[in-house]
């Protein structure tokens, strides 16, 4: 099952919600704001994350300014409690499978999560289209 990890005035968020509803992907919704991560869920989610810390977290996000940390200089734990104490911090949406993780909202990258032949008829549609 899609977990997708939101805050209510996220428009990002919103398309992505639209986006799978779309798609007929079935999803669990979580607002962070109102439902913050866990530390352990925190740990999950930076387990999956290529960028790191960095991929989840904008230096450039007001909240993190007014934190006056840099996540690069701080301990993991320190990181992971910062995160969960503060979910305002984090980029979003967040989605995620048991395999799969996703920040933002990209409609070309947020195609990894339908499911494999969806994406094989689609791509080779957009071919014969290309094509005539």
């Amino acid at each position: 099952m899609i977990a997708i990890y939101t805050a209510p005035s996220c428009t990002s968020c919103k398309k992505a919600k639209n986006w799978l509803t779309k798609h007929d992907i079935k999803f669990v919704e979580r607002n962070i704001i109102a439902q913050p991560l866990s530390p352990d869920e925190v740990k999950e989610v930076l387990s999956k994350c290529d960028d790191g810390i960095e991929g989840l977290v904008s230096s450039r996000n007001r909240f993190v300014k007014t934190l006056g940390v840099n996540f690069e200089d701080l301990p993991l734990s320190r990181a992971i409690k910062l995160i969960s104490d503060n979910p305002q911090i984090l980029r979003r949406p967040i989605i995620m499978d048991e395999k799969r993780l996703h920040v933002g909202y990209n409609e070309e990258e947020i195609r990894t999560f339908l499911p494999r032949m969806v994406r094989i008829l689609e791509n080779a549609d957009v071919r014969m289209q290309n094509v005539g």
